[in-house]
């Protein structure tokens, strides 16, 4: 079993979300996040765009969303690309 680099996009409930904190939450909900970046969506809305290194078992990536989609603060987690490493 490999590993494959998941690129996923959060979109946060409102602007007010302080992004330090969520981004914090995100890396203790998923321990193999690489890097994490800001991408402004527009109106004072910025998504996250996450990058991380997971087992490349099968139903992971689902899993992956669920489980950031329930962070605080999280309004839509949506793996945008995977690929391996």
């Amino acid at each position: 079993m490999g590993t494959v680099a998941v690129i996923v996009r959060i979109m946060p409930t409102s602007p007010d979300v302080d992004l330090e904190k969520l981004k914090a939450a995100l890396k203790k909900k998923l321990p193999g996040i690489q890097d994490i970046r800001e991408e402004p969506i527009g109106f004072g809305l910025k998504a996250l765009k996450l990058a991380a290194v997971v087992n490349d078992a099968g139903g992971e990536t689902d899993a992956i969303e669920q489980s950031l989609g329930q962070v605080a603060g999280v309004e839509r987690a949506e793996i945008i690309e995977v690929t391996l490493t």
